[in-house]
């Protein structure tokens, strides 16, 4: 589903993503992690359109988007969520969603007609849908600023999805989050997968990775240094070594 052919981002001389090769396919979760610094928000923003790359190529399903605008990213089926949450403060949750879900029909009329009129009773009923995937059905009517941190990580994360991605690139989710709220996070990726839905997940919560990814590549000063199952990234020596930690170092 996305293919990153040698991806790089140098600003000057810093070289902040070098020559990185992923893949992702159909259904699968992949995490990307690696030392504060090492290249993983970049490569989300060139992945998403944020910064034009250096050089390399980013392939999603069969087609080159490395020069493709970001807003028609995402009506191709790719989405994100932030490390800071971004959401419309002073919309309602319900708003919120609304807003995101509409995105979906931009650039194509008879979609976007559709949605605000003769679709609207289909298009309400999604967001329905999203206000129970989040948990948020009985603050539908809350302005979002009034939310708890917690609450605002899950509206974000389903306001990624109103886009209704194909893709859906999470940007360390579980920042801020405590124990309870991290695993009922766990438990909203991996019900992504079950729909189909693939996932690029970075992030520093280790047990998050490690429970819910199909396979994790490290990044270490621009560049992928490992990939591979969970067992395998815990037992990689050059991992232990630049991230996960080792005795002997």
């Amino acid at each position: 589903m996305l293919e990153l052919k040698g991806l790089s981002k140098h600003f000057g001389g810093v070289k902040a993503v070098d020559g990185v090769d992923l893949r992702v396919r159909k259904g699968e979760i992949v995490g990307l992690i690696g030392p504060n610094g090492s290249g993983k928000s970049t490569t989300v923003n060139l992945v998403c359109g944020v910064y034009p790359a250096t050089a390399g190529r980013i392939m999603f399903e069969g087609a080159d988007i490395t020069r493709l605008a970001p807003h028609k990213r995402v009506r191709g089926g790719l989405a994100r969520t932030f490390q800071n949450i971004r959401l419309f403060q002073r919309l309602t949750v319900w708003e919120n969603l609304w807003v995101a879900r509409n995105t979906a029909g931009q650039g194509e009329p008879r979609r976007l007609f559709g949605n605000w009129v003769g679709g609207q009773r289909a298009a309400r009923a999604s967001v329905e849908e999203l206000l129970e995937f989040a948990g948020l059905h009985s603050k539908r009517d809350m302005v979002t600023g009034a939310l708890a941190f917690g609450e605002q990580r899950r509206l974000e994360f389903a306001r990624a999805l109103a886009a209704e991605p194909r893709l859906l690139l999470l940007d360390e989710p579980a920042a801020g989050m405590n124990l309870e709220e991290i695993g009922d996070l766990r438990h909203r990726i991996v019900d992504l997968r079950r729909r189909g839905l693939a996932v690029l997940l970075i992030e520093h919560v280790m047990e998050l990775v490690m429970g819910v990814s199909d396979r994790i590549a490290v990044l270490n000063f621009g560049r992928k240094i490992a990939e591979g199952s969970p067992a395998e990234i815990q037992a990689h020596p050059d991992v232990q070594a630049a991230y996960l930690g080792d005795a002997e170092v």
